[in-house]
């Protein structure tokens, strides 16, 4: 019996664990629609699904913070598609904490690249998904929304919002048949923390997240750590009493 093709929007598309996801899928001959910044990148994006086996793919330019061009956006992507089996919102950017501490415009910047543009999308797809009333919505998030860190806690309060707004989303979006997936990768290497100082033992591939996040979606999960010993590490550190954690540098 023949598998039928799933339908898969990512936005984001270029990131490097997007990217992964969508060679995963590709290997089953999904089609798919690409939603990224950079046309050039995307085109090579493109290239290499359609070399792993993808049907058909469709390109679509847009920056995720233009939020008047959404539904443009939702439209092309269901004139190519159809119908959304698998969403997967995988933008966003790793701000520099303390130049957010003090300039107020960097911080709002950074904090709708990696929140309020997040939400956006989300309403306007959480409206189709109602109304098709099937399919898997995944949003990357991160183990920075779990706890309010010195170090990151400017990007790790916009990822606790969308972690927040995903897990009422869930409720919303079960009782119509369509599950919900919030992502909550660990340290990864990817373009995003080249330079950073990270612990080499924590410090995961994006092929080896992708594989997680692909079954976990399949699986139906509601919150997502990847690589999985993130789940147990968060959990420590949200149990540090607070008048031990404000003296931690972390």
């Amino acid at each position: 019996m023949k598998t039928a093709v799933k339908k898969v929007l990512i936005i984001g598309a270029t990131s490097a664990i997007a990217s992964a996801c969508a060679r995963l899928w590709a290997t089953e001959g999904s089609d798919f629609f690409l939603v990224a910044r950079n046309v050039e990148k995307l085109q090579q994006t493109a290239a290499d699904l359609k070399a792993r086996g993808a049907t058909n793919v469709t390109l679509h330019e847009m920056d995720a913070n233009d939020i008047e061009a959404h539904p443009l956006m939702m439209g092309r992507c269901l004139t190519a598609l159809g119908q959304i089996d698998i969403a997967l919102i995988a933008h966003g950017t790793l701000p520099d904490q303390k130049a957010c501490e003090r300039d107020v415009h960097m911080a709002l910047k950074e904090f709708a690249n990696n929140c309020t543009s997040v939400i956006a999308l989300l309403t306007v797809l959480a409206m189709q998904f109602e109304t098709q009333r099937c399919g898997s919505l995944a949003i990357i998030s991160s183990v920075a929304a779990d706890r309010g860190r010195p170090s990151n806690y400017l990007y790790g309060s916009a990822k606790a919002a969308v972690s927040t707004y995903c897990e009422g989303l869930q409720a919303r979006l079960f009782k119509v048949g369509v599950h919900v997936t919030t992502i909550k990768p660990g340290f990864v290497d990817t373009p995003m923390t080249q330079g950073l100082s990270l612990p080499a033992a924590l410090l995961a591939q994006p092929a080896q997240v992708a594989q997680r996040i692909v079954k976990g979606i399949a699986n139906k999960v509601p919150t997502l750590y990847a690589p999985g010993f993130w789940a147990l590490i968060m959990l420590v550190i949200r149990s540090i009493p607070q008048p031990v954690f404000k003296r931690l540098n972390l």
